[in-house]
């Protein structure tokens, strides 16, 4: 049995464990300093735009891909698994383009994703007020495109599913304490004293071939593993720095509003995401969507501190595409940060330099919950071959 730490329980360190409780032959622990689908997670919208995205080859389009195939599967197993419904919306995504988009470009892409064996679909304003006739569709709104196999989830009720499904399938979870990470070697080259026997190898068509341990520390306890996976979002960067090999990841915030209305938007028939120029209305049912969301740097100093003008800003272009809003009781406003690599692409998804037993999954930026069961699945392909 190989042991396995992922230090961090957002939605990328929860598919990592539930994909990994698949095989009987992993000993699994999670690590995290908080409770599970806090942080970025819990701020997250759910919105998976992977069909409408402009990435058509390469990872990004088989991250986006990949993932989009394994949630028509994966959250009916996990209810079944459960017993927790996941709020999951099947309805798709309606992009609104404004004045001066480039509309043969998305000619194009749809001519594309049909080659894939995708669906795209180029509506016109009347079919969109039609099939939408909450929208204001001013004279400022030229057209748009539907993308009915897009799809929208609640990351907590997502995360959460995950932890108790990889729980049953024998996964230990450690929450509540920070986690130290001693470098990499054996017990002996460490000094310290190993907790438990160091397991045989496995065979190597099992198990990429094992270099040595990681000890992981909390206020509770040391343990030893054989693979550490580092899925802690904006943390990653400090984590690895105790391996000698930091990771440069900076945060990008994001605020958002939860909204009650007097009526229902629509009908349940049809409610998709509506989303324009990066503003997102995401229906959530009885009465209730959410608005967001902003995005917001790093000063000077590294801070950010989030600035309500633009959360206006965003709740004002939101009204004006569905002046319903303006009459809706604001039940929660949050914010978030999203963790973004910093000369490099997002998301790391690599074995970590110089580490041969770690692994990062991490910098997924405004993707973790679109790319999480890519994430899962690349993670597990780079442990089990």
């Amino acid at each position: 049995m190989v042991r396995i730490a992922v230090i961090g329980c957002g939605i990328i360190g929860a598919s990592i464990a539930f994909e990994l409780s698949r095989f009987p032959e992993l000993k699994v622990t999670v690590f995290d300093k908080q409770q599970p689908a806090q942080s970025c997670t819990g701020a997250a919208l759910g919105v998976l735009m992977g069909i409408i995205s402009s990435k058509i080859k390469g990872r990004n389009w088989y991250l986006r891909e990949r993932s989009l195939r394994d949630y028509e599967t994966l959250i009916p197993e996990l209810e079944s698994i459960t017993g927790r419904k996941i709020p999951f919306n099947k309805q798709g995504i309606l992009m609104l383009f404004s004045e001066g988009e480039d509309l043969s470009k998305w000619e194009n892409l749809a001519a594309v994703r049909k080659s894939q064996g995708w669906q795209l679909e180029m509506w016109d304003v009347k079919r969109a007020g039609d099939r939408c006739p909450y929208l204001y569709l001013n004279d400022n709104i030229i057209a748009a495109v539907y993308s009915p196999q897009d799809r929208q989830i609640d990351p907590t009720a997502l995360t959460l599913a995950l932890v108790d499904a990889a729980g049953k399938n024998g996964v230990d979870f450690e929450f509540g304490a920070a986690v130290n990470i001693l470098h990499e070697g054996t017990a002996e080259a460490q000094g310290t004293q190993s907790v438990g026997a160091v397991p045989p190898c496995p065979p190597a068509k099992q198990v990429s071939q094992l270099t040595g341990l990681c000890r992981v520390e909390t206020s509770s306890g040391s343990w030893d593993f054989d693979r550490l996976i580092v899925a802690a979002g904006l943390d990653s960067g400090g984590l690895t720095a105790s391996l000698n090999r930091s990771i440069d990841i900076r945060p990008v915030l994001g605020q958002a509003v939860h909204l009650r209305l007097p009526n229902p938007l629509g009908n349940a028939d049809f409610a998709p995401v509506i989303t324009c120029d990066d503003v997102h209305i995401v229906p959530l049912g009885n009465r209730e969507c959410w608005v967001g969301a902003t995005v917001e740097f790093p000063e000077n100093n590294g801070e950010i501190v989030p600035d309500g003008d633009l959360l206006c800003e965003v709740m004002a272009r939101a009204i004006a595409l569905c002046p319903a809003l303006a009459e809706a009781e604001i039940v929660k406003q949050w914010s978030g940060l999203r963790p973004r690599p910093e000369g490099r692409p997002a998301p790391i998804i690599d074995r970590l330099s110089g580490n041969s037993n770690v692994l990062v999954a991490s910098g997924h930026y405004r993707n973790g919950v679109l790319l999480a069961p890519a994430t899962a699945r690349s993670i597990r392909e780079m442990i089990l071959q």
